[in-house]
């Protein structure tokens, strides 16, 4: 199967070619394509060195899958033009996650929606990817009524320049305006702003949580309030999810659901300050769940945290999970894996 890796250099497309390694997906043909400032730079993949390509090239070379991590411009202008060729993309940005005609997948919920059909696949924000994966199971059991989520999210999120400057203002290094990826100094702080600001004040971050949370569960009414915060931290993104149901719950029928659920993996016992925590999710593609317990104020609910590695399930990972279910079940490609 050919495969294009769209924006290879940058922090999700590292890690989308460190998972395509570590899964051993079936490549006959890999494409490292990225921006015109990369093209012609070499680039290691499965242990051989390739030279970056430029889009053109790429669309001309119609590779069978193409897993963009370029941002949202440029998968609203190159998407279709892969599309057209007859190649599947698989989008990392929020280009095309609220497109109603194009399918919003986190696999271990919804890739049975999943045809030949789809060309353009959204890949969710990352920190809806790892809310659902908890929630979804909780969703079929006792159904969601409300849910309300902080999350506390890491730098890693806004890219190569937020990690610059957090090394840059840990090592005391004074910053100019250029070198900043937000407005304040995020070492030794927390900035309750992720993404830009709406007219009805929340962030689009806090909006994303609430419009995919909605698709995925196909629930277009479900109640959903954010609050989204940049914390400095590299090891993934935590949440704090309070969660009301349709139906009542023991916490053991949670843990019991939640431990058996794909994907996800408790780590719940406060004797032995046993709770999820981002250097333990760090480099692996679980979801992981603690902190489980009763909201005594408000019944049929829920409160617990959530935490996984944003750059892996978050993002790469569940991308390349996207193409696995694609080549498996041949809906894209000659390939049966």
């Amino acid at each position: 199967m050919k495969v294009a890796v769209v924006g290879v250099t940058g922090l999700v497309g590292t890690v989308m070619n460190k998972v395509l390694e570590e899964r051993a997906f079936p490549i006959s043909e890999y494409l490292a394509v990225a921006s015109s400032r990369s093209v012609g730079k070499q680039i290691a993949f499965a242990g051989k060195e390739y030279t970056i390509i430029g889009l053109e090239e790429a669309v001309s070379r119609r590779p069978d899958i193409a897993i963009f991590s370029a941002g949202g411009s440029v998968s609203t202008e190159w998407a279709p033009r892969f599309a057209a060729v007859g190649t599947t993309v698989i989008d990392n940005s929020s280009a095309w996650r609220m497109d109603p005609d194009k399918k919003l997948i986190v696999p271990e919920i919804n890739a049975a929606e999943l045809t030949s059909e789809d060309r353009i696949i959204a890949n969710p924000n990352c920190s809806t990817i790892q809310m659902v994966m908890a929630l979804a199971p909780l969703h079929g059991r006792f159904g969601i009524d409300r849910i309300v989520v902080s999350t506390y999210q890491s730098i890693t999120g806004t890219g190569v320049k937020a990690v610059r400057q957090y090394e840059m203002e840990r090592k005391e290094f004074k910053l100019d305006e250029e070198q900043m990826a937000y407005h304040y100094p995020i070492f030794n702080n927390c900035i309750p702003h992720c993404d830009s600001f709406l007219d009805n004040d929340y962030t689009k971050e806090e909006m994303k949580l609430v419009h995919e949370t909605r698709k995925i569960l196909g629930k277009a009414d479900l109640r959903i309030t954010a609050t989204a915060v940049r914390v400095p931290v590299q090891g993934g993104h935590s949440e704090s999810v309070n969660v009301s149901f349709n139906k009542d719950f023991t916490i053991q029928e949670v843990k019991e659901l939640l431990g058996t659920t794909q994907g996800v993996k408790v780590i719940d016992d406060p004797q032995t300050f046993a709770y999820p925590m981002p250097l333990l999710a760090q480099h692996k593609d679980d979801v992981f769940v603690g902190r489980i317990r009763r909201d005594e104020s408000n019944p049929n609910t829920l409160n617990c945290w959530i935490v996984s590695d944003n750059l892996r399930k978050g993002a790469a990972t569940n991308a390349v999970q996207i193409a696995e279910y694609l080549a498996h079940h041949q809906l894209v490609g000659t390939i049966h894996v």
